[in-house]
């Protein structure tokens, strides 16, 4: 009877066991004909295709928009539509060209012999050159030579600090170039500061700085002068030529310093007349109808009262038929009978007004409020007004159309009320 039992529960274990293997091995089957049956439509509805001149025709039939389970790759979407050409060993695919790209930025054939390799973009080598600095190249012919220096206020320390850092092409009398630098804050003409002087070399790196002690509120009125002399065998200074620099608040806005360069101008020779003299320029520029004068700088004035309490400025005029046109003033310089402004104003003048325009630039001083008195005048402008030297000025701006002319002029006395 036991063995009976035995017997009958080995072969419920046995059929139990051979079940569990043919459902295991059904299921098995089953998965790779489900996913051969997936392959096959997936190519029958995205991939398969008419080739036309070598390239693979979409069908008009529905796309695959998802991942069918199972299957390793499915085109995307948005490439569905796009000509794809079957490569070959060897070659290697581009990216496609976007109409947007301009033509620099577009990829390029390979021309060179580096077997089968291929360029997908270029670099434009013109966004990576440095612009080219011509401060040290273009020098205007009868350049007396050219100073770099750089400038920068500290408000809080109530410090102007100035940097000379290098001149070129230094224009000595004779022998061999000697240079130094002296510093001058305008219109203190009594204190200077000095460089070391430099030794046989007409473009010396300076490479000093120096500090100046002045207030908030009158470094806009103040002038830097740099003069740079040849020192000879005899320890006798010659003058080279000058540079005139107007501290304005431009100049001295932010927290770095401001490098600058400037060319040398010369000394003028000739003693200041009765009532002082006074330099600008002039430009006319017919494509714009505009005059534009740059006053620069007057020298012996005949002030007044005591140059510690006084101002100086430039009143600029425009008149048509000896009447007045319109009015410009230049800043007020304290206290100096020597003044540097080196300010441009343009006037909106046609050239069928030339002939009976005419400009008056006159020289003021402020006694404080309102008063002001007259120290001298100039007027240029055509035939029928001026004659000499000012008359010269006007013709050769005419002559030399955008170009700046610049000269010094003869104040005249202001005529009486």
């Amino acid at each position: 009877m036991a063995e009976q039992v035995a017997l009958v529960i080995g072969g419920l274990t046995g059929g139990l066991l051979l079940l569990l293997l043919l459902i295991c091995v059904s299921c098995w089957l089953w998965k790779k004909l489900r996913a051969t049956f997936t392959y096959e439509e997936l190519l029958g509805s995205t991939a398969a295709s008419c080739i036309q001149g070598g390239k693979l025709c979409p069908p008009q039939a529905r796309t695959q928009t998802s991942r069918p389970p199972a299957v390793p790759f499915v085109v995307p979407p948005s490439l569905q539509d796009r000509d794809r050409v079957p490569l070959h060993s060897g070659e290697r695919a581009q990216a496609p060209r976007d109409p947007c790209l301009g033509p620099e930025l577009l990829p390029h054939p390979s021309s060179s012999s580096f077997g089968n390799t291929g360029v997908v973009g270029t670099v434009n080598p013109e966004l990576y050159k440095f612009l080219e600095d011509k401060s040290e190249t273009d020098f205007p012919d009868g350049c007396l030579g050219r100073l770099w220096f750089s400038v920068e206020y500290q408000r809080e320390a109530e410090r102007l600090l100035v940097g000379l850092l290098k001149a070129r092409r230094l224009q000595a009398p004779s022998e061999t170039c000697s240079p130094l630098v002296k510093l001058h804050l305008l219109p203190d003409e009594r204190r200077f500061l000095q460089s070391k002087p430099r030794r046989k070399t007409s473009n010396p790196q300076f490479d000093e700085h120096f500090i100046f002690q002045v207030s908030s509120k009158s470094v806009t009125q103040r002038v830097l002068r740099f003069s740079v002399y040849h020192v000879d065998r005899q320890r006798k200074h010659q003058l080279l030529g000058q540079v005139f620099f107007p501290l304005r608040n431009e100049t001295l806005a932010g927290d770095c310093p401001h490098v600058i360069w400037r060319d040398l101008e010369a000394e003028s020779g000739e003693p200041p007349s009765e009532f002082g003299d006074l330099q600008f320029c002039l430009s006319y520029n017919d494509c714009l109808c505009r005059l534009t004068v740059v006053v620069l700088r007057a020298k012996g004035l005949r002030l007044q009262e005591d140059t510690s309490f006084v101002s100086v400025f430039v009143k600029v005029s425009l008149m048509n038929h000896n009447k007045f046109v319109k009015c410009k003033k230049t800043s007020a310089v304290l206290g100096s009978a020597n003044p540097v402004y080196s300010e441009t104003f343009s006037f909106k003048a046609d050239p069928a007004e030339l002939d009976t325009a005419s400009l008056s630039l006159t020289v003021l001083q402020s006694a404080g409020g309102e008063t002001s008195h007259q120290l001298g005048r100039v007027v240029v402008g055509p035939y029928m007004y001026t004659r000499g030297r000012q008359l010269e000025h006007w013709d050769e701006m005419l002559s030399k159309p955008k170009e700046l002319v610049k000269r010094w002029h003869a104040l005249c006395p202001a005529p009486e009320p």
